[in-house]
């Protein structure tokens, strides 16, 4: 395993941020940390990078306690605060970290180049980073943490406050790494970009994981796989649709019919067809896919933003 954390605990003058937090990482895979704001996401990212210490639990990082000599050298942070220098240079601050995990000569000089050509900033190398974009800081800060060619990376928020494109080339960057065999482990405000770029989801709320898994298991345990099918027809003039097929019902008077289907491919063509056969005229339909937004809902009630 690349990360193994058991009932982990971690109070602050009383107040309980992790109360027992329980779960695996394997070598290779990329995992989605989740939950509300105060759910105890950075805590336990920080506790896990060794920036505090815990009040109770273990974590292990592939097999050696963290604590123990060389057990966090496999182990790269990126946090959600900026940590780069802005008075040093694009080159300057890849230096200066790879330096600091101990690389030399030209294996610090190969490094630093591909880090360059991986954030796609070789061109400005020699810029100032105070006079980077939001987006490309970013960038910079991601490389950084991974001068060292970790076996594990922790990332806190990594695209929070840039723009989207700047997230998609985020992405790009952490999907070609986790190619090379580096495992992830990040937390993020963006749903859609967690279940799309993730291995396995995990969800924490008031200090403990509440769900963890692959998305179509967190749909199966909590919403379900049904899709749900908005019609908007044609209503007569004394409000009356007239009989509805099996699986449809009227969802309000101004001519909204509801239905919910996980085969869509047979049953939405035998209802629109039952439809037609009564005489109702669909003016508009809609679909809604259960996703991760649904069950995150589900699980704690909360948009993720709150």
């Amino acid at each position: 395993m690349a990360l193994e954390v058991t009932d982990l605990r971690k109070a602050y003058a009383g107040h309980e941020a992790l109360r027992g937090v329980s779960f695996a990482v394997r070598a290779g895979e990329r995992i989605a940390l989740l939950g509300p704001n105060g759910a105890g996401k950075t805590t336990l990212i920080r506790c896990i990078s060794g920036r505090i210490e815990v009040s109770a639990g273990e974590i292990k990082l592939f097999g050696r306690k963290l604590g123990q000599p060389n057990a966090a050298t496999q182990l790269g942070v990126v946090p959600q605060e900026l940590a780069i220098y802005s008075d040093l240079s694009a080159r300057e601050n890849l230096e200066c970290f790879a330096r600091l995990h101990g690389l030399r000569g030209r294996k610090l000089h190969d490094r630093v180049d591909w880090a360059l050509d991986w954030i796609g900033l070789e061109d400005r190398a020699s810029d100032l980073t105070a006079k980077f974009s939001g987006g490309m800081k970013r960038r910079v800060n991601i490389a950084c943490g991974v001068m060292h060619q970790p076996g594990l990376l922790l990332l806190d928020e990594p695209t929070v406050g840039v723009d989207p494109q700047s997230r998609q080339r985020i992405f790009d960057m952490l999907d070609e790494l986790n190619r090379l065999g580096t495992t992830i482990l990040l937390t993020t405000h963006h749903l859609d970009e967690a279940q799309e770029r993730s291995d396995r989801i995990v969800i924490i709320d008031h200090g403990q994981v509440i769900a963890q898994g692959r998305i179509e298991q967190l749909l199966e345990q909590t919403v379900g796989k049904q899709k749900r099918v908005t019609l908007e027809v044609e209503v007569e003039a004394d409000g009356n649709i007239g009989k509805l097929p099996p699986g449809l019902s009227v969802h309000n008077p101004s001519g909204r019919i509801i239905g919910a289907c996980e085969n869509l491919a047979d049953e939405l063509p035998a209802w629109m067809q039952a439809l037609a056969s009564s005489g109702i005229r669909i003016k508009n339909l809609e679909l809604q896919t259960p996703n991760l937004h649904h069950v995150f809902l589900h699980l704690t009630g909360r948009e993720l933003r709150e």
